[in-house]
This record gives structure tokens, C-alpha cells and sequence, in this order.
């Protein structure tokens, strides 16, 4: 390796001279260097858009999606999906701590990851389950974090499994609670997911009670789950793909004025045009999904003359983890919502 970097460079294989997160490969031996972080991992909660990709692409065949996700592993070094780019979060203990690591960690933590798999190097032994329904796999592996990388301990009034799904989208309503002021309007693409709800949750509170959040899902499955919420004040079914009908409910819904707020939290393509349209010129469109193309929200939103402001959710806002998990302990609804997905005992 080259001479060890705070940003983890030393493990880029090629091509040299990127950060670990472009890199096409990682050097993913497990001996932990002095600026770095050793975890045994126990869980990969692996992001919406890549877990989505990858299970349509293997047709849900659980089988399948073990070779793929190892063959990625393998190939890079990372869990690092071809398709979207984009990578996730783990969950582990920690095996050992370099010396020159200057942070609150002990061999034994139990942390969570707040930054990308596409950017840890990883190393998996075996893949033990792959749980559809909540984009995790359980493996038999090891990561490691760099000098910069942030994480979480597990707190001990939160299960991990729940922690994590939580921590994995925590810069989402983290982010919403900068952007959300009082009387806004916000809508919500995507809102019965797990970024969706908690977003939701953080619009309504920052909004405050004159203000008002539309709830735009693509089914039903989860209809119910997010009506029990009470944080929003129309729950729509309504396809993202097609941005006049997104245009149209939320038109109709706000005599004709518009968002302040619209968060897209999908994790299908092709959605950044039904989350700008809707929006006023003086609003805030806030992109936290991994399938957002760049291109096409930057030359749709001149195509259609949008001068709303429009922002790349990057994971990280500060102290998102805290907010985030705040947001379980202020809502015994939430709480039960995310132990009835996420719960370790619904595996």
C-alpha cells in the first residue's frame, strides 16, 4: 500500500489517484492499518436503489442475489453496485483500533457505519440471509473504516437491527428539519418507505400544525402503516414516473400554488421531474435517493424554466444519527413501525 492517507487513498487499487468511493477497486486485505478501524460485520444494510436493482435483476431469487452481491464484493473490493453506484451501510463490532485513530472507540463497539460501502473496503466470508423485505444481509465478513469515516454506537435503548435501518437514511430527516420552516407545504415522493416516514415525520413537526404534508406513495401495501402515523395531512397514490400526474394531485391539493418543500426518497429512476414540477419557483427540491440522475434534473429543471433550489442529499448532515434516532424514541408509532420491518425477531 501506499503511505496511508486520512481519506483512505493507500487502498485505492486503480485508478490511482481518486478517493476510495470513485475507485473501480479497493484493497480489501484485512490488516488494519494505523489510521484505520477493523469491524467483524455482522449485517450489510444495503441502500434502496442497489437492493432494488439487484433483486429485480435475479428476479428475487435469493440464490442469485448472493452470487451477484459476492461477485461485486470480489471485483472491487466494495460493495459498490455497477448499476447505480451506490452502496449502503453496515452493522459490526469492533476487532481492532489503529493507534493513530483519534475518536471515542474501543475494540468491542458496536457501531453502525455512516458512510458508504461504496467507499469501505470489504471483505465477506459468507452471506447467512438475505432478507428481502428489508434490504439487509447477514454476513460473515470484515470492513474497515478510515481515519475520516464516521459511525454510531449502537445505543443500548434502540436493537440494532431497528438502528440500523434508521441510521442507514438518518441525513434524510436530519436534512428535512433544516429545510422544513413553519406553514410550509411539503410534499413527499415516496412516503410509506423508510426515509419516506421518518421524513414525514420531521416535515409534519417542523412545519408545524398550520402547515401541511402530502404523502405520495405508489401502492397501497403500505397505505395503512403511514396513515396510523398521523403526520400527514393527504396520503395519494400517485406514479413519480409520470410528472404531470404528480403535477396535477399536488396542484389540486394546493389550490394551484404548489410545494415549498419536495423530498424525493424513491429508489426507482426517472423520478426528478415529478419532484420539480410540483415545486414552487421560491421552493426547495431536496433529491435523497441514489437512483437521481444529476443531468436529468439539472436539464429537465431548465427545460421547464425551475428556479426552485435543488439539493443533493449526500447521507451527512450534523448530528443526523442523533436526530434520527430521536425520532424512534419521541414515537412509540414509529418505534413499533420500524420493529414490525425491521425487528431482529422478523427475519
Amino acid at each position: 500500500m501506499d503511505k496511508i492517507c486520512k481519506y483512505g487513498t493507500h487502498r485505492v487499487i486503480y485508478p490511482l489517484g481518486v478517493l476510495p468511493q470513485s475507485a473501480d477497486k479497493l484493497n480489501n486485505n484485512m490488516i488494519c492499518m494505523d489510521n484505520e478501524i477493523l469491524i467483524d460485520v455482522k449485517t450489510l444494510n444495503i441502500d434502496s436503489a442497489s437492493f432494488t436493482q439487484i433483486k429485480n435483476a435475479c428476479e428475487n431469487d435469493k440464490e442469485k442475489m448472493a452470487e451477484m452481491i459476492l461477485d461485486i464484493v470480489n471485483t472491487r473490493g466494495k460493495m459498490q453496485n455497477p448499476v447505480t453506484g451506490s452502496g449502503g451501510m453496515l452493522l459490526g463490532r469492533v476487532k481492532e483500533v489503529g493507534k493513530d485513530i483519534q475518536k471515542d472507540v474501543s475494540v468491542g463497539d458496536d457501531i453502525a457505519s455512516l458512510v458508504s460501502l461504496s467507499l469501505t473496503p470489504l471483505k465477506i466470508k459468507k452471506i447467512h440471509a438475505i432478507h428481502l423485505h428489508k434490504d439487509q444481509v447477514d454476513i460473515e465478513g470484515q470492513a474497515i473504516l478510515f481515519e475520516t469515516g464516521i459511525f454510531a454506537k449502537i445505543p443500548s435503548d434502540i436493537p440494532p437491527h431497528i438502528a440500523l435501518a434508521a441510521l442507514d437514511v438518518a441525513g434524510a430527516p436530519a436534512q428535512v428539519k433544516n429545510l422544513v420552516k413553519t406553514d410550509d407545504t411539503v410534499v413527499i415522493l415516496g412516503a410509506a418507505g423508510k426515509s419516506g416516514v421518518l421524513c414525514a415525520y420531521q416535515a409534519r413537526k417542523s412545519a408545524g400544525p398550520n402547515g401541511k404534508v402530502i404523502g405520495i406513495i405508489h401502492h397501497d401495501t403500505h397505505q395503512k402503516e403511514l396513515e396510523a402515523l398521523n403526520i400527514c395531512d393527504h396520503i395519494v397514490i400517485g406514479d413519480a414516473k409520470r410528472p404531470m400526474e404528480i403535477y396535477d394531485i399536488v396542484m389540486n391539493l394546493t389550490n394551484n400554488e404548489g410545494s415549498d418543500v419536495t423530498i424525493n426518497v424513491v429508489n426507482v429512476p426517472n423520478t426528478e421531474m415529478a419532484t420539480i414540477l410540483p415545486t414552487k419557483a421560491s421552493g426547495t427540491v431536496y433529491f435523497f435517493s441514489m437512483a437521481t440522475s444529476f443531468t436529468k434534473a439539472a436539464l429537465g429543471a431548465e427545460g421547464i424554466a425551475a428556479e426552485a433550489l435543488m439539493i443533493i442529499g449526500n447521507g451527512y448532515t450534523k448530528n443526523h444519527d442523533q436526530i434520527t434516532l430521536d425520532i424512534l424514541r419521541e414515537s412509540k408509532a414509529m418505534y413499533q413501525l420500524f420493529e414490525k420491518r425491521y425487528g431482529k425477531e422478523n427475519q
